[in-house]
């Protein structure tokens, strides 16, 4: 039988892949078979080149580091454009680049508020327009991973900007799919719980917080980037080709709870 979770020949673009969450999940797409355009604005983080090189030695496929400021006006089409220049198509488009900036509700300022949804909402939102138009502009078919969050469904505290794009992530998830579905797109989404990176290393420090969340989490740990690395290859993957508008918790069990 084949193996349904084979990226063989697929290219998957992931932003936000130097380090964190994008960079495990780039080291697992290329150790299914993908070729990977690792796409941030910061340089890559020695571990996700190591293991980068370790997946292509043993697949014989390619990544390729690509600077991006996802900020920038005409960033989104460009990152597309050139993602296609380096590796001829792009099968995968992986939204992981992503940030937070806290402060209670009453002192949040505009310019934190409007930095969170440029990176975190309009990017992804352009980002997926720009892949689906090379998609259906070549007659293919792609797939869209999304990262949303636990505060896709709830309000959170102090976050009011990484609140609002990730409701916000959430619906345009499901609008792709309606919109995009009978063009050979799926798109779906991962809702990380609480991940151990640099993003949660403040609500980790706060030793009363901290234990409050892992009494809340069956599975007694934060979770690591690693843990979302196998989700994302199966909603790359031919098994999830009826799988669409999903959004998939990964958060050792904290929406149960």
């Amino acid at each position: 039988m084949s193996n349904p979770f084979d990226l063989s020949g697929k290219v998957a673009l992931i932003t936000g892949a130097a380090q964190g969450i994008g960079g495990a999940i780039a080291i697992k797409m290329a150790e299914a078979g993908a070729s990977v355009i690792a796409a941030d604005f910061a340089p890559m983080a020695d571990e996700t080149k190591a293991g980068l090189d370790a997946a292509v030695a043993k697949t014989g496929a390619k990544y390729w580091y690509l600077k991006a400021n996802l900020t920038e006006a005409g960033a989104p089409q460009r990152v597309i454009d050139e993602s296609v220049a380096l590796a001829g198509k792009v099968d995968v488009l992986g939204n992981v680049a992503g940030t937070i900036r806290r402060a209670p509700f009453l002192e949040h300022k505009e310019e934190d508020f409007d930095f969170v949804m440029k990176i975190n909402l309009y990017a992804p939102m352009y980002l997926s327009q720009a892949f689906c138009r090379h998609v259906v502009g070549r007659n293919g078919t792609g797939k869209i991973i999304n990262i949303c969050s636990m505060l896709s469904y709830q309000g959170g505290i102090l976050v009011p900007g990484y609140t609002a794009s990730k409701h916000g992530i959430a619906g345009i998830t499901k609008l792709i799919a309606n919109e995009l579905g009978a063009k050979g797109i799926n798109c779906n989404g991962i809702a990380p719980g609480y991940i151990s990176t640099a993003n949660t290393a403040p609500i980790r420090a706060d030793e009363a917080r901290n234990k409050a969340i892992l009494d809340r989490i069956p599975a007694g740990r934060w979770g690591q980037p690693e843990d979302l690395g196998g989700t994302a290859v199966f909603l790359a993957s031919a098994a999830s080709d009826y799988l669409n508008g999903t959004i998939i918790n990964v958060d050792g069990g904290w929406q149960a709870r």
